[in-house]
């Protein structure tokens, strides 16, 4: 058999995994701009999540009996990229995460509220899947029960505080009156359906969340406060849940790179957050202030100066600096993205626990734009010194320009376009941040200084994940520790620090990331010397999609080799 032969069944491999993927996760499929399967949910039972685990096993069986040699190199890296994937995967199937699938932030309660924000409601036709979907809601809520009191019968449960704040998330989705539900917010948009179908599709709505959706919920909120609730948690970290030490390892390996321990990460987070201090001590002092860098936090952190009296105001700003950001990106990067990204507002019923602000991205389908949340609840948490180094990260040149411009990689396969290597990801929106000193993003001494907050928070995650995790550190102890070192309100300390503790692992990436970002530059730097290039740099960080941080040292190290 010939390479081109093996080539075409290592991509047919990958074709039949998409399907897999998009069949077994229907709302992710919709995610994703596929709308075959809008009128379904997944299957959450026991029984499919097991079957799932057989095929990515019998995935990975098959990708092993290809011979990698006999591919070419582009091929031989998707290959793999992904049995990284697969083993991702495969390894995590030993730690129960489905059975834990309630949080304040991203937890299977918010799963359906969130579908109107990407699943197709112009037509008939739309809401007929939709209404089809809604419709399955309670078998779903069954499945997600029955994984709950395995969860409680296996040690598998979340803490008492994340679920104290999951229940009235549940509550607020089931009002009083029917019609002030947020699944009635797509029949209010304007120039959609006429009259006629908005009356006509408006009960037929209010019937299925009166006999289907609301009595699920109820039934959830109900199982959650008097059965869960009594069984979960008191401690924080995942060190208290069975095989906790190994479930952490793991994490770190698939949110960082392997080999780095918990206390490595923790040490190099301390000398970060050291390292940072010493500068925000400076530019405190270039400011004129008269005390301690905790105290000018403390400052920052209540001084009404530094926040927003309108919502208005707010937007207003975060505009101005995407728009700016677009603009001066364009002297660092050889092509701007072709999505859109576009200023959204997180959703009233879920802002008071969710994060200052979060990227979504757009599906290839391009049927909407790359959507920047920001979060406008409680605008005396909000400060104004944060909207450049934040908007860096999540728009452009961080998070759009990075998954937009991964999308338009064609001749890529479908999962490597998409693919969700955090370390590289969040690396490069960190390191997009420090992209706003070259781009002359950061007009004030506030805004340097609201920088410098950014990045110390960063480099405190690495110390309070391995904390509350690895060295059994309290939610409070994690709280305290944050506030003596960022300049960021109590608000958001306690939303991110909640944050950790429900994606244990993932805050590593930032900085570690980052790191290897900033290194492999200042390398490229020093080898060419004058011949070194911005605009080809990030050409070669970006033009492969998200990789693992050893593939982009190996791809920057293979593009110095060539100009040598």
């Amino acid at each position: 058999m010939n390479s081109s032969s093996f080539a075409e069944q290592l991509h047919d491999l990958f074709e039949r995994h998409h399907e897999f993927r998009m069949q077994s996760a229907p709302e992710f499929a919709t995610f994703e701009g596929d709308h075959r399967f809008n009128d379904r949910l997944s299957d959450l039972s026991q029984s499919a999540h097991k079957a799932q685990h057989k095929t990515r096993q019998g995935f990975l069986t098959e990708l092993l009996a290809l011979p990698k040699d006999q591919l070419n190199s582009e091929d031989q890296l998707n290959y793999e990229m992904f049995e990284l994937l697969l083993n991702e995967e495969i390894d995590g199937f030993a730690f129960r995460e489905e059975l834990m699938p309630l949080n304040q932030m991203t937890g299977y309660q918010l799963f359906l509220p969130q579908l109107i924000e990407i699943q197709p409601l112009q037509t008939e036709a739309h809401y007929a899947d939709y209404f089809s979907r809604l419709r399955g809601f309670p078998k779903q809520v069954d499945d997600v029960i029955d994984n709950l009191k395995l969860g409680i019968e296996t040690g598998w449960v979340q803490p008492r505080f994340v679920i104290e704040q999951t229940l009235p998330q549940m509550q607020n989705l089931m009002p009083e009156k029917t019609e002030d539900s947020v699944f009635f917010i797509p029949l209010r948009r304007e120039g959609v359906l006429d009259a006629a179908a908005r009356e006509k599709l408006g009960q037929e709505l209010t019937a299925v969340l009166e006999e289907a959706v609301f009595p699920a919920y109820q039934k959830l909120h109900n199982f959650t406060r008097d059965q869960y609730l009594p069984k979960c948690r008191e401690t924080a970290g995942v060190w208290d849940l069975p095989d906790g030490e190994a479930y952490y390892e793991y994490l770190i390996r698939k949110y960082t790179a392997p080999g780095l321990s918990a206390h490595e990460i923790h040490e190099i987070g301390l000398s970060e957050v050291h390292r940072i201090h010493g500068e925000k001590a400076k530019l405190k002092d270039q400011l004129g202030f008269d005390g301690t860098v905790e105290q000018f936090n403390h400052y920052l952190r209540t001084s009404p100066d530094f926040y927003f009296e309108t919502k208005e105001a707010l937007w207003e700003k975060y505009q101005s600096v995407m728009a700016e950001g677009l603009e001066k990106s364009k002297a660092l990067f050889n092509r701007m993205p072709k999505a859109p990204c576009e200023l959204k507002e997180v959703e009233a019923y879920k802002a008071k626990s969710a994060p200052q602000a979060y990227y979504m991205p757009a599906p290839e389908d391009g049927s909407r734009p790359g959507y920047y949340y920001i979060n406008t609840y409680d605008l005396p948490s909000r400060p104004s010194y944060a909207v450049t180094a934040l908007t860096l990260h999540e728009a452009i040149p961080g998070h759009h320009l990075q998954l937009a411009l991964a999308q338009e990689l064609a001749h890529l396969p479908y999962f490597r376009r998409r693919l969700h290597v955090t370390a590289y990801l969040e690396g490069w929106g960190l390191y997009a941040e420090h992209l706003g000193y070259e781009m002359d993003m950061y007009h004030d001494r506030y805004q340097h200084y609201g920088a410098l907050s950014f990045e110390v928070w960063r480099a405190c995650r690495l110390a309070v994940d391995t904390g509350l995790h690895s060295k059994k550190w309290s939610r409070e102890e994690a709280v305290a520790f944050m506030k003596k070192h960022v300049a960021n309100t109590e608000l958001d300390i306690r939303s991110e620090v909640d944050r950790y503790l429900i994606m244990p692992g993932q805050a590593l990436a930032y900085k570690i990331g980052e790191l290897k970002i900033k290194a492999l530059r200042q390398k490229a730097e020093a080898t060419l010397k004058e011949r070194f290039d911005i605009k080809d740099f990030h050409q070669v960080v970006i033009e492969n999609g998200a990789v693992p941080l050893a593939v982009l040292e190996h791809k920057v190290e293979q593009w110095l080799a060539a100009q040598a």
